[in-house]
């Protein structure tokens, strides 16, 4: 995932860096509002980080002109403007989420990964959607080239993470991450080797692969057109 990192405090930002680095993301840090429309438009992000407090060029009218240009990148707003007016106007100009100083970085990456998640939602059905395959987190299902697959809660949002991170390394953390609080207790038959294996069974014929990549995590692989895979 290709993140923009548009904040002007250098150790929050060396902070920050190396957090998203550890959660999978890859950084490009913008130290003011000039760097930060430079790099909006000559690079293609997954998702931006904009502090409203930018020098030189303020984050909300950075947030402005980028909503004229890329309307669907989704933006999360870092801000110690606390003010309901400076929240109104920050979703105003088109923030997808606002989180105000000091943070807690669990809060912040579990943020990135919901407005991550809506992005990349099928506007037709409600799910997340890719190559053929489609999953409904909240009916417990996967629709496989038109075929539905009956989904137990925890299959429903470990294939949800891996279809969002296609084709790259999810790691047990993210996992162990994106089950918290669902309720579920840890047992030997809800660890996550044991739904990755229930997964590659119910994926077959999909033309998605969930491969192990040793002390890293896992990767679901989607073969392409040309019938090659990442």
């Amino acid at each position: 995932m290709q993140l923009l990192l548009a904040e002007d405090d250098p150790i929050l930002a060396n902070g920050l860096t190396a957090q998203l680095n550890a959660a999978g993301f890859t950084v490009e840090h913008a130290p003011n509002g000039p760097v930060a429309e430079f790099l909006l438009a000559r690079q293609d992000f997954d998702i931006a980080i904009l502090d409203l407090g930018l020098p030189m060029i303020d984050g909300l009218t950075v947030l402005k002109k980028l909503r004229a240009t890329k309307p669907n990148l989704p933006v999360v707003v870092l801000t110690a403007l606390d003010r309901l007016d400076s929240r109104v106007a920050g979703l105003n100009a088109g923030a997808d989420d606002y989180m105000t100083k000091p943070f807690d970085f669990p809060e912040l990456e579990a943020r990135l990964r919901a407005v991550l998640r809506r992005a990349r939602k099928d506007p037709a059905s409600g799910g997340v959607a890719e190559a053929g395959v489609h999953v409904d987190r909240a009916a417990r299902r996967a629709v496989i080239h038109g075929e539905a697959v009956e989904l137990s809660p925890r299959e429903a949002t470990l294939l949800e993470l891996l279809l969002i991170h296609a084709d790259k390394v999810v790691t047990k953390e993210q996992i162990a991450a994106a089950w918290a609080g669902d309720g579920t207790e840890v047992g030997a038959g809800n660890t996550a080797e044991v739904h990755i294996h229930r997964l590659r069974r119910k994926l077959e014929g999909s033309g998605m692969e969930i491969r192990t990549v040793r002390g890293l995590g896992y990767l679901l692989a989607v073969e392409r057109p040309d019938g090659r895979s990442a």
